[in-house]
This record gives structure tokens, C-alpha cells and sequence, in this order.
């Protein structure tokens, strides 16, 4: 009988996106796996193979600002634990993977009061709230960024973030520099969008040297409210753009890139990593603990971004750091170099042997 794996993870595509990593690297080594969301996750889960089983349980966060929804979350934390713990007692996994978010509360009490083994994942520099509460309570926190502040009790190994099966394909694709012929730049603001970004790459760009803006292809992740106005945006300064909510073949649209511009949320940055292309960052101010900061701050060290506070962020700040990248062709190079050098394409793999050896070393 193979073993089954149960991961918990919901909420945001950079909880989703290692977990769905994990799990094709666990099918492909025979395993069963299951996966455990809210129904905000619900709409990642059909990017994960189909042989994965999904099950959805209610969750909330305490940072609703509505009394009543700070009320009801309780109970409805109990209620998905109560459906996730009658969920486990018929599957009976090996193991249970936390990714972190509320999602991730749910399976992570079941699999707690059942006693049976359970890791966590951490995907930024600074630990979760729902990740500092279980990280001393589980038999290890595997790392996505290092070093990871984490509470103390905690046992942490480093595995990097797993990045997406279409990514590992492309991990260290040819970087073609800035140059004199068409070029392309990516813009994502991780899974749900930026308008801080939206708002100022348009004007920005149209800014640039009328030498280098004839040469690009903007590709633009924008919020679903957003899309037509960016869009408007860059048609009315006569720039060619692509914007959609979300790139369904974003492995592809990095990998063709010579710049990217983006936040620093985990996935993003493993990503740009794993492929190797030169960045502008703009970490979300808001982001708890800063950690979007942190998350930067090896790749920026490295030379193979450069970082924006949002603070400090504008069109013409923006200008400057594109023209400079696009204006030196080697040193875009050398940036592309550093950030695949900071690449961990094997994560995946990596926590899967890190899983292996938590249940007796056996792979099925």
C-alpha cells in the first residue's frame, strides 16, 4: 500500500503553488495525496494533478476588521477541524504538510490531536503567524528562505521554496540580454495583483528613450479590477501589452523575459530564481513583519535585483532602474548569473526526502 500524503495549504497562490510543487513530486515517486483547503484555495486546486484528492473546510483569520466576522471565527476554525479530523480518521495519512495561512489551522489541529506525524513548510524569512504558533509543535519547520526566523523550539532545515513542475523544465533557460531587437518585461504582483505596481510600470515605461520603448512587449499581471484601465493605460501611450489577472503559462513568459519587475513575495522570487532573470523588486509595504523586505534581501545582496521600497517607489524612480538595466547588456547578464545562482529547483524534491525520512526512509 502506497503512503498518503495530506497536505493543508489554502488561501494565496504562494501558499498553493509549493504545495501543488510537492505534490507532483510525490505522485511521481508513487505516493497518494490529498489536499486539504478553504474555498479560497479551491481555486488553485485545479492546477494540481488530477489524481489529488481535494477537500474543502471552512477557516477564517483573525485580521477581519468586522465584529461579527472576529466572532464567528472560532467557530468556524472548530468546524473545519471537526470535518478535517473525520477526514483523516478515514483516510489515516502518513503524514500531514502544513504550508501555512488559517487554511492550513484545520488539518493542522486534526493531525495534532490524532498524534500523527506533521511537518510545516515556511515559505517567507519571517514565520507566519499560523506557522510561529505550530512550528515548536511539529516535528520540523522546512525553509523556504534562509535564514528563517522562527520561535524557539524549533527544529528548521532549509529546503528552498519548491517551485512548479513547468518552472523546473525552464530552471536555467538561456538569458538573452538587452539589446537591440525586441525585448520583453514581465510584470507580476505575486497571485493577486499590485495596483501600487499597475499604476506606475505604464507611465514609467512610456517615459523610457523612445530607442529602448520601441523595442518592448510588456507582459502584465493586473488585478481583474484593474486589467482594463492598465490596459487603457498603455494603449493610450501606444506600448504593446498583454494584461490579464493571472498567467496560466507564466514559466514560459519568465523564461522569454529580460526584465522582471515584480513584488518579493516567496514564490516570485524562487521562480525568478530558479530561471535566472534580473529583477526590480517592490516589497509589500504592508506585509506583516516585513518579511517581503527579507524575502529580497540575499537576491538584492547577490546582484541580482535591485530593490524598491514602496515607500520610495514612483514612475520616475522606475525609469531610471529600467533604462539602466536595459542600456547595459552585460550587466543584465551578470544579474540574470546571480539570480540563478541563488536558484533551488530541487526543493520539491528535497522536502519530499526530508517527508521520506520522517516516516522510516521509505518512498512507497
Amino acid at each position: 500500500m502506497s503512503h498518503y500524503c495530506l497536505i493543508s495549504a489554502g488561501g494565496t497562490g504562494g501558499h498553493l503553488f509549493p504545495a501543488q510543487s510537492l505534490a507532483e513530486v510525490l505522485l511521481d515517486r508513487g505516493w497518494r495525496v490529498g489536499l486539504n483547503t478553504d474555498v479560497r484555495g479551491r481555486r488553485y486546486a485545479d492546477s494540481f494533478p488530477h489524481t489529488v484528492e481535494v477537500t474543502e473546510t471552512s477557516s477564517a483569520t483573525f485580521s477581519t476588521q468586522s465584529p461579527v466576522g472576529k466572532a464567528l471565527v472560532l467557530p468556524k476554525l472548530l468546524s473545519g477541524a471537526t470535518r478535517a479530523l473525520r477526514h483523516m480518521r478515514r483516510v489515516r495519512p502518513d503524514i500531514v504538510v502544513g504550508f501555512g495561512g488559517y487554511p492550513s489551522v484545520p488539518a493542522m489541529v486534526a493531525a495534532w490531536l490524532l498524534g500523527l506525524p506533521r511537518i510545516i513548510h515556511e515559505q517567507n524569512s519571517v514565520a507566519g503567524k499560523v506557522n510561529q504558533f505550530f512550528a515548536p509543535r511539529v516535528r520540523c519547520v522546512a525553509c523556504g528562505m534562509w535564514p528563517t526566523a522562527l520561535p524557539k523550539g524549533a527544529r528548521a532545515v532549509h529546503v528552498g521554496n519548491p517551485v512548479r513542475a513547468t518552472i523546473k523544465q525552464r530552471a536555467g533557460a538561456p538569458y538573452i540580454p538587452p539589446g537591440d531587437y525586441p525585448m520583453q518585461i514581465l510584470v507580476i504582483g505575486g497571485s493577486q495583483g499590485a495596483r501600487v505596481i499597475s499604476d506606475a510600470v505604464p507611465q514609467a515605461l512610456a517615459d523610457l528613450p523612445t530607442n529602448l520603448l520601441a523595442n518592448l512587449r510588456v507582459i502584465h499581471q493586473a488585478r481583474e479590477e484593474d486589467a482594463q484601465r492598465v490596459t487603457s493605460e498603455y494603449n493610450r501611450h501606444g506600448i504593446v501589452a498583454e494584461v490579464k489577472p493571472f498567467f496560466a503559462d507564466i514559466a514560459r513568459r519568465l523564461s522569454e523575459a529580460q526584465l522582471v519587475i515584480s513584488r518579493s513575495g516567496a514564490s516570485s522570487i524562487s521562480d525568478i530564481c530558479a530561471i535566472g532573470r534580473p529583477s526590480i523588486l517592490i516589497p509589500y509595504a504592508a506585509a506583516a513583519s516585513d518579511h517581503q523586505t527579507l524575502n529580497a534581501r540575499s537576491l538584492v545582496a547577490a546582484g541580482g535585483a535591485i530593490l524598491i521600497p514602496e515607500s520610495l517607489f514612483d514612475s520616475r524612480t522606475l525609469t531610471e532602474y529600467i533604462a539602466s538595466i536595459l542600456r547595459n547588456s552585460d550587466a543584465a547578464a551578470k544579474m540574470a548569473d546571480a539570480a540563478l545562482s541563488l536558484g533551488r529547483p530541487t526543493a520539491a524534491e528535497d522536502l519530499a526526502d526530508l517527508i521520506i525520512s520522517l516516516i522510516g526512509g521509505q518512498s512507497s
